[in-house]
This record gives C-alpha cells, structure tokens and sequence, in this order.
C-alpha cells in the first residue's frame, strides 16, 4: 500500500484547548491545507477521531453529519486514507488504530520503514556511482 506522509515541523501548541491542539496535530501532519477554507478536512478526521475505533462511518453518514457533499467528504478521506491515518473497514471508514496515540506510533513505524528501504536503496546507488 502506497503511504503519503508529510511532517511540518511547528509550534507545539501552549495551553490545554483540545480544538487547537487537533488542529495542530493534524497540520503538523501535513493535513490541512490553507486551501480547506471552511476546515471541512479538519471536521472530518474529527469526526473519524471521535468514532475512533467504536464503528466506522460511510462517507454518506459523515457528509450527512457535517453537512457537507459526500464529494468532498470522500476527497478529504482519500487524502487521510493515503496519509495513512484511515483506513476502509466494513463499508465505512474509521481511524486506523484505536487512539491518536497508537495512531502516531504506527505511523512513526511506518515511515521507519520507509527510510529503511530508502537508505538502502541510496546506499546500492552510491556503490553503482563509485562513492
């Protein structure tokens, strides 16, 4: 499976005000673009990080509950699904593991694996290049 993460290195967030430091996780993941005018990314993974592992949601059911098209419901879960934060359970969608916390480590593991095979792969190229 194809694996799409972006890490923006910001500001931890100061103080206690959850809203903000979901929004701070989710653009430290790269996931919030300045394009998401009306925060509908930002709405969705809420929901799914509510839901978190309890049941998974359709992308009708969560267009339906932010009030918002199901197009863009789907287009903002494709681009979570990619970032590997989501994932298509029993027709729906929910959260990759059961919390935010799990979520990050596997995600962590995920990208170690992925410098692993890059690291091996640059290191095959120097040999070939003679450095």
């Amino acid at each position: 499976m194809r694996r799409h993460i972006t890490l923006v290195e910001i500001p931890a967030p100061k103080g206690r005000d959850i809203n903000y430091e979901l929004q701070w996780l989710g653009n430290s993941l790269g996931l919030f673009g300045e394009r998401d005018k009306d925060k509908s990314c930002f709405r969705v993974f809420i929901t799914l990080v509510k839901e978190a592992r309890r049941r998974p949601l359709s992308s009708d059911q969560i267009a339906e509950q932010l009030t918002l098209s199901r197009g863009t419901v789907v287009h903002h879960i494709h681009h979570l699904v990619d970032s590997g934060m989501v994932e298509q359970v029993r027709g729906g969608y929910s959260l990759r593991m059961e919390n935010l916390q799990m979520l990050i480590e596997e995600m962590h593991r995920d990208a170690e694996h992925m410098f692993q095979r890059m690291k091996k792969i640059s290191e095959e190229i120097d040999k070939m290049l003679g450095l």
